[in-house]
């Protein structure tokens, strides 16, 4: 069953004919939803990891079950990673940190890049490997460049990478980045070792992974 992932559909043919405006109005107006209590309490168990640690920081989000970070952390022993899950049970699924340079956390990301950033958090490394594409073109709002926490996103690290098996997805984000002058890089990559277990269920099916870097 893990070989027929099936691939991404949707009605919207094209660049999405709102982004533009939804981007510029997210990047003129600031975003004033009340922080949540739990990702306030797991914002200060992040910054005392990273104090700890005294590394930089690799920030995994949307890290689903971890299997992300718990590979970021064992190939890159002179960082310290933090993947991020709204999901407490996804986190828990395989099971918890098994690197003393990783941590697994929940916390809303709408609230959490907006302390990051506010904080001026240095972040080496940014990560987001197949969020949520939201297919249906009414959905635009929710994806993360439609979101009107993109302008943090683009902020909270020079390097930033994403990978989806949805095309339209990253070339979107490349076009949001650009009303914030932000340069990328945009190419279909071949994957050795899948980084997720989503990645492992496109590339057995077959299916084309697309990256975009800053």
């Amino acid at each position: 069953m893990i070989g027929n992932s099936r691939s991404i559909e949707s009605s919207q043919q094209g660049i999405h004919k709102d982004l533009t405006k939804i981007v510029t109005r997210h990047l003129s107006s600031e975003f004033k939803k009340p922080v949540a209590e739990h990702t306030l309490l797991a914002y200060q168990k992040i910054l005392s990891f990273i104090d700890k640690q005294g590394k930089p920081l690799i920030f995994d989000s949307c890290c689903g079950v971890g299997e992300s970070s718990r590979q970021l952390a064992e190939n890159n022993p002179d960082k310290c990673v933090v993947g991020v899950d709204k999901s407490e049970f996804r986190l828990n699924k395989q099971g918890r940190e098994d690197q003393p340079n990783l941590l697994l956390i929940r916390a809303d990301l709408n609230d959490l890049y907006r302390l990051m950033v506010k904080d001026k958090l240095v972040v080496a490394e940014h990560k987001i490997f197949y969020p949520n594409p939201w297919p249906k073109s009414q959905h635009i709002k929710r994806r993360w460049h439609g979101s009107p926490v993109f302008p943090q996103i683009a902020a909270l690290s020079a390097s930033l990478e994403l990978r989806s098996n949805w095309l339209l997805y990253l070339q979107e984000f490349q076009i949001a980045l650009q009303h914030l002058q932000i340069n990328s890089q945009l190419n279909e990559i071949e994957v050795r070792i899948p980084i997720t277990p989503f990645e492992e269920k496109y590339v057995i099916s077959g299916q084309k992974i697309y990256q975009l870097r800053t």
